[in-house]
């Protein structure tokens, strides 16, 4: 039988108090560089996002639905960035961007739930480790610097591992009575473990912040992730997860609305961390990209090589599109239908993180992802 302490630990996450109380809990962290990683699931079209303008076979290839990216943001005399993502054009433009094209893990197959698996864990194939390399990214960094939050229901798997971190997700429900919260917080007082739980929570969503007039969405979001951030014992790695990419149908608008609201995010995220915002690295990239062609449905299908995204007042390389472009004519076509990779996903992480976190590139390679090959 569970005693008391085990039994109202345990509700924390899964009971009605979990809906106004997050369970997280950490200590101090006392570094300042910050690191956010933001997945798109559901295999976001890397051609769409940043069109490749500049390749006659891309304008071919799609047809009538290219005239939403020649009237987007030009970002050289290649690459045109979605008309829905002023404020990341904004970035580029200030040397506080850089885009990777053409990039993707080593996972060749179609199926989210694999990709994803992938994506998160460094491994060579799906369900090959239980860790993920954002944990093992942790082992790197100073003792005292670890402290990790996936704004997610729970831990994702590029965050589990040997050393422990939080998740946090806020509540759409009414904020309960201050008498509610004032008799729990004298029942928990008389628990020195739960006590703490209870004061770490509150302090989290106080950290978070709610969203407050119109701001909803991708700014709110971005607002909250900053929160987290922010202060001496705020959060220092962080993860969120963005849903909604998978545009079999109709993707015009629905890739136009996912676009709008990560744009909103990347905005809200650089104000609200302010002068923070020089030692943070924001990685945005997704499990695989998406078909050249059009089908049907006005749709495009489950492809290989996308677009990844980073931002920073830190880059390395910062303004440029990075790109070993490999054409879209259809001889040069993986599969005969979806753009070749020639980018590592897992190259590009490392690189970034070692001189973001000022780490040999190698050593950062071999730990974050031990089955690179």
């Amino acid at each position: 039988m569970l005693d008391r302490r085990k039994f109202v630990a345990a509700s924390l996450s899964g009971a009605a108090l979990a809906s106004f109380v997050p369970a997280a809990a950490w200590g101090a962290a006392d570094t300042e560089k910050r690191f956010v990683f933001l997945i798109q699931r559901g295999a976001a079209d890397g051609l769409a996002t940043l069109a490749p303008t500049g390749d006659p076979d891309f304008l071919r290839a799609r047809g009538g639905m290219a005239t939403e990216a020649l009237a987007g943001n030009k970002l050289d005399s290649f690459f045109t960035l979605h008309a829905n993502m002023p404020e990341a054009a904004k970035l580029f433009a200030q040397r506080q961007a850089s885009f990777v094209h053409a990039v993707a893990s080593g996972y060749r197959e179609r199926s989210h739930f694999d990709g994803q698996n992938i994506l998160e864990s460094g491994g060579n194939r799906p369900y090959a480790r239980k860790d993920g390399w954002m944990n093992r990214l942790l082992t790197l960094l100073p003792e005292g610097r670890t402290k990790a939050i996936a704004v997610a229901p729970s831990v994702p798997l590029a965050l589990r591992g040997a050393v422990p971190v939080s998740s946090y997700e806020q509540s759409r429900l009414a904020a309960p009575k201050e008498d509610l919260m004032r008799r729990v917080e004298m029942l928990y007082a008389e628990d020195p473990q739960l006590a703490t739980l209870w004061e770490d929570a509150i302090r989290t969503d106080m950290m978070a912040g709610k969203p407050k007039g119109p701001q909803r969405g991708g700014a709110a979001a971005g607002k909250m992730a900053a929160g987290l951030m922010r202060g001496g014992d705020g959060a220092r790695v962080l993860m969120l997860e963005s849903a909604g990419w998978d545009t079999h149908s109709a993707q015009r608008g629905r890739l136009g609305g996912r676009l709008k609201q990560l744009d909103a995010f990347i905005a809200a995220l650089h104000t609200e961390l302010g002068a923070h915002w020089k030692n943070t690295l924001l990685i945005v990239a997704t499990e695989f990209g998406r078909t050249v062609a059009f089908n049907g449905t006005q749709g495009t299908d489950h492809g290989t090589a996308s677009a990844a995204m980073m931002f920073g007042g830190g880059l390395n390389r910062p303004g440029k599109v990075r790109a070993d472009w490999p054409g879209l004519a259809a001889p040069r076509l993986l599969d005969g239908r979806d753009l070749a990779p020639t980018a590592r996903f897992e190259d590009m992480v490392a690189g970034a993180l070692a001189h973001h976190y000022r780490l040999e590139r190698a050593r950062v390679r071999r730990t974050l992802f031990p089955d690179f090959t």
